[in-house]
Parts: structure tokens; C-alpha cells; sequence
């Protein structure tokens, strides 16, 4: 409950200081001047409002949408001894890192994956795919599930959601500013809002909400070195390595991560160019070499 009173108390912040911001530096005034009739403070609140709520609603659903998506089957009871050796393990690792012991589930996958959603640190989900458990040895699954542990004791599903609703909320924001623009100031519309207005928006949302997701990715690959670092911590840093350079032997293979979990996964997948500005997660060797350092 204290994460989620803090979440709110920030995102309260961020949007008093943005609205302060904007009428010591007379944006308000400078709109009107050039026939744009908005009310900027009144506009952020509502953006704000709407920004954080889907990103608070995301959160809450988030365990719920992962094993619908991922098709997890959460063990209740262990039918197997990997079933058994999986439960005991994350009861150990959740015990190291002072957080209740989440759900543990299964999803049928090829690929080598893992991720941890939940909407607070003790009220998580943890799960790894099927070819994770078939190909890794014990000691790597165990710092994969180090690392997913290392994620909900960071507390990174609230925090991510944080990030998404400030984001959220200026996306909205400057696209109604843009829409408005564009509707009174090129196209001269004295009677309400145009349509210049509606398709200046929804433009301006998609690109700006393109161009945000980028401070989103950024901010989830920061969380994933302090998640191989917990992986080290609770596990072992050579068994945390040797998890990733698997991990990085087996990148050729598709990767069936639904987009809502990427972020929250061990295995990002690979990207060129600009699009690295777009990963949810630092390439392989980047991860490796961190770890040896640390180590």
C-alpha cells in the first residue's frame, strides 16, 4: 500500500510542478495571444488524470492479462519434482529477498524466457517457460528466477507504471496543444474545433507516443542491470553469467513474449541501429560484462 500512496503522491507532484511551471512562463498567456483558447492547468489535470489511470488499471490487471496472454498454468500443487524443485526454489529466493512468495507458473514456450508482473511486491506473479526449465541446468534457472525475484523486490512493475503514466500524460498533453494549434492558429477556425483538430491530435499522439516510448525502454533497461544485479546477489554472479550467455547462445531462436511482458522478461531479443533506443533490454554482452565488473 505505501508504493501506491507513493505512485499517487508523485504522479500529484509532477503534475503541480508542470502546471506552476507553465504560468510562471506564461503559457497560458502566450496561447491566447495567438488564438489558442485553452486552459493549460485545467488540460494537464485532465490528461494527467486519464494518463495514470490506464497506467494504474494496466498495473492492477497485470498478473491476470500475463497468464491469459502467456496461457501460465500457476502451480498450486507440484505434480513433478521440477515442479516441486521450481516452488521451493522461488520460496527460497523470495525468503533472501524479504518479499512474500509470489505465484510461480509454467507457460508453454520454446524459447528460453521468464518474467515477474504483479501489481506490488507481495502480490507478484513469476513464471518461465517450459523450454527454459527442458534446456537450462538447475543453478541457471535458479538465477533467472533470482533475477525476476530481483524485479518485484525493486518494486519495477510500480515503477515502470509510473514512468508509462508520466509519459502518458504529456503525450496527451502536447498533442491537444498541437491539435488546437493547428485547428485555430493554420487553419483559422473561429467556431468551436474542426476537424483539423481531431486529426491534428490523433497524429500527434502516435507520433509523440512513439517518440515517449523511448524514455519508457530507456528506463527498462537501467531496471535490468539492477535486476542481474540482484540475480548475482541472491544466486551466485557465475551462475547469473552463465544463465545470460545461454540466454545469448540460443538469440537466433523466435521470440513469443506477448509485447505488454517484453519489458517485465529476461530475453528482450535483438535490435540495430535506432531501433536500440527502442529495446526494453541491453543487449546480452552489455549485461555480461556489467556482472563480470561487479563480480
Amino acid at each position: 500500500m505505501m508504493r501506491i500512496l507513493l505512485f499517487l503522491a508523485t504522479n500529484l507532484a509532477v503534475v503541480l510542478i508542470a502546471s506552476i511551471t507553465l504560468s510562471l512562463f506564461g503559457f497560458n498567456g502566450f496561447m491566447a495571444a495567438n488564438g489558442v483558447d485553452l486552459n493549460l492547468n485545467q488540460l494537464l489535470i485532465f490528461c494527467a488524470v486519464f494518463g495514470f489511470a490506464g497506467s494504474l488499471f494496466s498495473l492492477f490487471i497485470s498478473k491476470w492479462m500475463a497468464k491469459m496472454s502467456t496461457s501460465t498454468q500457476v502451480i498450486t500443487q507440484p505434480r513433478t519434482r521440477h515442479e516441486q524443485w521450481l516452488l521451493q526454489t522461488v520460496e527460497e529466493l523470495s525468503r533472501e529477498a524479504g518479499i512474500k512468495m509470489p505465484e510461480v507458473g509454467i507457460f508453454p514456450a520454446y524459447e528460453a524466457n521468464a518474467f515477474a508482473t504483479g501489481w506490488n511486491k507481495n502480490d507478484a506473479l513469476v513464471a518461465v517457460s517450459q523450454g527454459m526449465l527442458e534446456r537450462f541446468s538447475y543453478d541457471e534457472v535458479k538465477a533467472v528466477l533470482a533475477h525476476e525475484i530481483g524485479h518485484v523486490a525493486n518494486g519495477d512493475m510500480v515503477t515502470l507504471a509510473l514512468v508509462q503514466g508520466v509519459v502518458n500524460t504529456f503525450v496527451m498533453f502536447f498533442a491537444r496543444i498541437i491539435g488546437n494549434f493547428v485547428d485555430k492558429v493554420i487553419f483559422k477556425n473561429e467556431g468551436g474545433r474542426g476537424i483539423a483538430y481531431f486529426v491534428a491530435t490523433i497524429f500527434a499522439e502516435l507520433v509523440l507516443g512513439f517518440l515517449a516510448s523511448a524514455i519508457t525502454m530507456w528506463f527498462s533497461r537501467k531496471r535490468e542491470f539492477r535486476a542481474d544485479e540482484a540475480g548475482a546477489r541472491l544466486a551466485g554472479t557465475g551462475a547469473m553469467i552463465a544463465a545470460l550467455q545461454h540466454l545469448r547462445s540460443e538469440q537466433g531462436l523466435p521470440v513469443h513474449m506477448p509485447d505488454s511482458l517484453t519489458a517485465f522478461g529476461i530475453n528482450g531479443g535483438i535490435k540495430q541501429g535506432m531501433a536500440r533506443l527502442f529495446m526494453s533490454h541491453p543487449p546480452l554482452e552489455e549485461r555480461i560484462d556489467a556482472l563480470r565488473r561487479m563480480g
